[in-house]
């Protein structure tokens, strides 16, 4: 007598399952449906967050100059290599040799945004942007140089 009171306790706990499950899907069928047109109105209808991290820039000045001192931790504490610098020794009108910043390479295709290299960066010299549409074909296109040619507050 016990087996069929405890079958028809599974099976009544059974049907109450079905029928919440049933009563949450039916809730959100009835619910009414929002398309955003993307990419068409995706500047009046998109909202990023401020703090989005998608893409590693490297701001500059109307000089064109960066705040980028080489030191190179950002390079050292990139979990995956992501960053790549090619620094050089220049002296300047002193007599002083300085490490001066030739290339700064990013591979977007690697980067796990952590956030780690701009954290450790004592300059602020590197952000994330909001620049979220990164999709390319060619996995080349993924690695960019940060720096614009020539550019560095140590000239």
């Amino acid at each position: 007598m016990s087996t069929l009171k405890e079958y028809l306790e599974g099976y009544a706990g059974g049907i109450k399952s079905l029928l919440v499950g049933m009563r949450t899907s039916m809730k959100v069928f009835c619910q009414k449906k929002v398309t955003e047109q993307y990419p068409e109105n995706r500047h009046t209808t998109l909202h990023i967050a401020e703090r989005h991290r998608a893409m590693l820039v490297m701001p500059h000045d109307e000089e064109n100059h960066h705040h980028c001192i080489a030191c190179g931790l950002c390079q050292m504490n990139c979990p995956n290599s992501t960053i790549r610098l090619t620094t050089e020794m220049q002296e300047d009108g002193e007599g002083k040799k300085k490490k001066v910043l030739v290339k700064y390479e990013y591979n977007l295709g690697s980067c796990m945004f952590c956030e780690v290299c701009v954290n450790v960066c004592p300059q602020h010299a590197i952000r994330f942007s909001n620049e979220f549409e990164n999709a390319v074909f060619e996995k080349e296109k993924l690695l960019l140089t940060l720096n614009h040619e020539g550019s560095s507050l140590a000239k």
